[in-house]
């Protein structure tokens, strides 16, 4: 599978019977799936489709999903309200000889509220269930567009957090070997010191200074640390590769690499791992902002 960012957009739009459609998708960064709706009035029953259809397609990501319906034709028909003209004229009749029984006027009726009204025509069943169909066949389209576009960021995060990767490599080789690790460095830089000691005093016991050389090599080695950043750069390449939703794993990573430079620079006895460590630090904060980036 594709590694996938979380950002993205999409637009969708058709027309269908005297209805024009369009969608618009919109994703950003989110620590899991939230799915914000937009359906016009009358359209809501559309919604359980819709979050299913997301929730097919996305594991993370906040997801800004709108609809919008409008018609390319304005239709009225006349509606005549058979009952208030009855009315009207059987109060004309009873008013026959108090008043002109002229007939009524075409325009006079127009006047009284009520007589005629002008509204849409209803659709048919049929024609719903097809606008319907085919509006759901955009969002799928939509969707389609905004994976592809996530994946094309997806590649390119790739590439970015693969250099990282082989930094963070680079540099655990450098602390692996730096020869201030070893044990005989430690005592000869422990034996220097003391040999200044022992020129102005009087006695000094050489087995406190092997015991103390001892615990100060057990403190700085760092064989644990390297192994596991070793462990953890080929986790995250491993991850890169398989692809898919493994945003989070990768952010688990990051923490651990994050844990594992820590411990390195306070071992440390020597200003180049020292130096080594603060750098490691640096790229594996970059790792970790562009893995907030992906599902």
């Amino acid at each position: 599978m594709a590694l996938q960012s979380m950002t993205g957009f999409a637009r969708r739009e058709g027309t269908t019977g005297r209805w024009r459609w369009a969608w618009e998708l919109r994703s950003v960064n989110g620590k899991g799936l939230d799915v914000r709706l937009r359906l016009p009035p009358g359209l809501d029953k559309l919604e359980a489709d819709v979050r299913r259809f997301v929730g097919e397609q996305f594991s993370r990501g906040n997801m800004q999903v709108s609809l919008s319906v409008s018609t390319s034709e304005n239709r009225l028909e006349t509606v005549l309200n058979q009952e208030a003209l009855a009315a009207v004229l059987s109060l004309r009749d009873q008013l026959g000889g108090i008043i002109d029984p002229a007939p009524l006027q075409l325009d006079t009726l127009l006047s009284i509220r009520g007589i005629i009204d002008f509204r849409e025509p209803e659709d048919s069943e049929d024609a719903i269930v097809l606008r319907d169909a085919e509006i759901m066949d955009g969002l799928k389209a939509a969707l389609s567009d905004l994976c592809l576009m996530r994946e094309s960021e997806g590649s390119a995060l790739a590439r970015v957090l693969l250099d990282h990767v082989a930094t963070i490599e680079t540099l655990t080789q450098t602390v692996e070997r730096d020869p201030s690790r070893s044990t005989a460095e430690i005592v000869a830089k422990l034996s220097a010191q003391v040999a200044m000691l022992m020129e102005s005093a009087k006695t000094f016991d050489r087995d406190r200074l092997h015991a103390e050389a001892a615990l100060l090599a057990t403190k700085a080695d760092l064989r644990e640390e390297v192994d596991r950043l070793k462990a953890h750069v080929a986790a995250a390449r491993d991850l890169l590769a398989k692809g898919g939703p493994v945003g989070r794993k990768l952010d688990f990573l990051a923490q651990e690499f994050n844990r594992e430079s820590n411990t390195i620079c306070s071992k440390s006895n020597a200003a180049a791992v020292t130096a080594a460590g603060i750098e490691l630090k640096v790229v594996i904060d970059q790792f970790r902002e562009q893995v907030q980036n992906l599902e």
